[in-house]
């Protein structure tokens, strides 16, 4: 090992770039302006609003989603029955077309077939009540103008007596729950009488919705 290796120290060795000096130096004074120049109260102002619109969006979701909520608790309620009810009228078409299909003077002079048809009659009004306490309602469209979301027109019948489109024979009765059509009559329409003036389809009528859940 010579003289000049031992003179050399671990300072000599490190040398420092005096460039690398002064422009951390200018870092240094540039944040600390920057940080100067940040006032803490807007700070806190711009904080407190961007907490406040978030704290008002969080409310108006959960008050969606409350009114959300309500709107299916009160459907559920209201339709709960709807399958069920359809099947009942089923039930009650038999009913009535049992009636039907007995001759008139077959009910008069036979004491005990007047009895048994008096009793289904009490019966399909008895199912008729019930369906009636649960939301279910049935349509009388005779004589009404035709509906397209009440009433399935089946076919039509020439007549000049009344307004074209009027409903003038029910094949079979319709019926509505709450604000949902669970079965559209089934019925003959008019043709050939005078025109009736178009009316404005209200957006919100009562019972324009088919119900087709089971």
């Amino acid at each position: 090992m010579t003289m000049s290796d031992q003179n050399k120290t671990p300072q000599a060795e490190e040398q420092v770039n005096p460039e690398a000096v002064v422009d951390e130096t200018a870092n240094g004074a540039e944040q600390a302006e920057v940080a100067a120049e940040v006032d803490p109260i807007e700070a806190l102002r711009e904080e407190n609003a961007a907490l406040k619109d978030r704290a008002l969006r969080t409310m108006a979701e959960m008050e969606n989603l409350r009114r959300r909520t309500e709107k299916e608790v009160k459907d559920a309620k209201a339709y709960a029955v709807a399958g069920f009810a359809r099947d009942m009228l089923v039930v009650n078409d038999n009913l009535g077309r049992a009636i039907d299909a007995l001759p008139d003077d077959a009910r008069e002079n036979d004491e005990n077939l007047k009895a048994l048809v008096e009793g289904v009659e009490m019966v399909e009004r008895e199912m008729l009540n019930h369906l009636e306490k649960h939301g279910v309602k049935r349509l009388s469209p005779e004589g009404d103008k035709f509906n397209p979301h009440f009433h399935q027109a089946m076919f039509e019948v020439p007549n000049t007596e009344v307004p074209n489109n009027t409903v003038v024979q029910v094949v079979q009765a319709g019926y509505v729950i709450g604000e949902r059509v669970l079965r559209p009559a089934m019925v003959g329409v008019s043709k050939g009488g005078p025109k009736i003036a178009p009316v404005a389809d209200k957006a919100a009528e009562p019972g324009s919705t088919v119900d087709k859940e089971a």
